[in-house]
């Protein structure tokens, strides 16, 4: 029998959306499956959206970008309350929402509201509370699940002073002081935003160096400049014992593995995500899946049963919504018939107090693939505009290849540095070299000038090393 549809894709998150809209306008028969009552998954709801809307908040409450300009010291710029803190991101998830569902209504998505479960590998069974039992079949199916915070048996997360990630967006009151447990992504971008609202914040993780996969000099860089907004590292320890009191009123009071007793009124653990695959009936099918519940699958997303792909968190890292999409975009091509090979290049985005942003090589990688390179460096401190809107403490790092002077990885660390690396990320899609930037008129003054004065002192120290 003909299958109802072309394509069914479980979830809505930026991964389901895309890879929906993708075979949409491939003239696909599509319907998305969403077990939650809104659409957009955490990227819309717990995740992307809301934590980067809570960072400007916190920047905009706290006057953090007006500190030091013009001989002025800027602080809060009144006591901030939760509603202040939270006002705007419930406002842009909003919005996100109903442009999702405007979306789909736009390009014939049909969307089905429920919880989602394969019958077998081309039939999903859909359950809602109240309504009859669905049975959807598809020629193809796209697993865009999600992912949920990992909640280590240690924390009582029942308690309201005890947070996961997507849980923070219901404080009740803005934390006295706090303590975050894990420095990836989510707990860096999230000890930012609580100690620029000047609220003491202590970062505790067990490895020795913050977000590993960073170029060391920009991790190095980063960790600085977070200490100097406050935040208290305690890097390579680990949180032994909790004791958190009945009463509201007594602090709760963590043992790390070095023996120091830190006292907090509020607790956000950050120990990675779980992948959203529980009952979906994966297994049964012979798709592998990792320790949290990753699916694993092959260079175009295909798991182990060649119609089924799985695409963003639910696959694991890098887990970012812009990858997410990209992933979804390729499985589906691939899915009907139109290879497309995924890009070697994806950026990375972290939204801490400063930005950090790269594409592209490392320093540490291609040493220890002994490619030989320079590093050309344009610190925003010596840019005009930088100067101008007081970014004393930005960098903007390209790597060229040392022969061909092919550019192979940017990194950028300040103000819009997620929106600066995009220009290196074009130029290294291109297979361009320093002669691009070389050549190319900037306006003046942008921070985007910096790819020309980064490209000039890897030139004069090319040079330098000629003569």
């Amino acid at each position: 029998m003909a299958a109802d549809y072309d394509l069914v894709v479980l979830g809505s998150g930026p991964a389901g959306e895309h890879g929906a809209v993708q075979a949409a306008r491939l003239g696909k028969r599509v319907a998305v499956v969403e077990r939650e009552p809104v659409l957009g998954g955490t990227a819309a709801n717990t995740g992307t959206l809301p934590s980067k809307t809570l960072r400007e908040t916190a920047l905009y409450l706290s006057g953090y970008r007006a500190r030091g300009l013009y001989g002025v010291e800027s602080t809060l710029r009144r006591e901030a309350t939760v509603s202040d803190f939270l006002y705007r991101e419930r406002r842009v998830k909003e919005m996100e929402r109903q442009r999702i569902g405007q979306s789909f209504q736009q390009h014939g998505v049909e969307v089905v509201q429920g919880t989602g479960s394969l019958a077998d590998a081309h039939t999903v069974v859909v359950q809602h509370p109240g309504l009859p039992e669905r049975r959807l079949t598809g020629e193809h199916l796209l697993i865009a699940t999600g992912s949920s915070p990992y909640r280590p048996p240690l924390y009582p997360f029942g308690d309201p002073r005890v947070h996961d990630s997507d849980e923070i967006l219901d404080l009740t009151e803005l934390p006295r002081a706090m303590v975050v447990v894990g420095a990836g992504v989510i707990g860096c971008e999230y000890a930012c935003m609580f100690a620029a609202l000047g609220i003491p914040v202590t970062l505790v993780e067990p490895r020795a160096e913050l977000l590993s996969f960073l170029d060391d000099e920009f991790s190095a860089l980063l960790r600085q400049r977070m200490e100097a907004l406050g935040v208290r590292m305690r890097l390579g320890h680990s949180v032994e014992a909790i004791q958190v009191p009945e009463r509201a009123t007594e602090p709760i009071r963590l043992t790390l593995s070095g023996g120091e007793a830190l006292e907090v009124d509020q607790v956000l653990v950050a120990s990675g995500r779980t992948a959203n695959t529980r009952g979906l009936g994966l297994e049964a099918l012979g798709i592998t899946l990792g320790p949290r519940g990753h699916v694993e699958v092959g260079p175009a997303y295909q798991t182990a049963v060649p119609h089924i792909f799985a695409v963003g968190d639910v696959i694991g890292f890098p887990a970012l919504a812009s990858t997410s999409m990209e992933q979804a975009r390729v499985a589906v091509l691939h899915a009907f018939g139109r290879p497309h090979t995924p890009s070697p290049i994806l950026p990375y985005g972290i939204y801490t107090i400063p930005e950090v942003s790269m594409a592209g090589e490392t320093e540490e990688a291609l040493r220890a693939r002994g490619i030989p390179y320079v590093a050309g460096r344009a610190p925003f401190l010596t840019n005009p505009r930088g100067q101008i809107i007081g970014e004393a403490h930005g960098l903007l790092k390209l790597l060229f290849h040392r022969e061909s002077q092919k550019l192979l990885g940017v990194h950028v660390l300040g103000e819009q540095a997620s929106e600066l690396v995009h220009v290196g990320l074009t130029a290294l899609v291109a297979g361009a070299g320093a002669q691009l930037f070389v050549e190319t008129c900037f306006n003046y003054p942008t921070l985007s000038e910096a790819y020309k004065a980064a490209t000039w002192d890897a030139l004069h120290q090319l040079q330098a090393g000629a003569r």
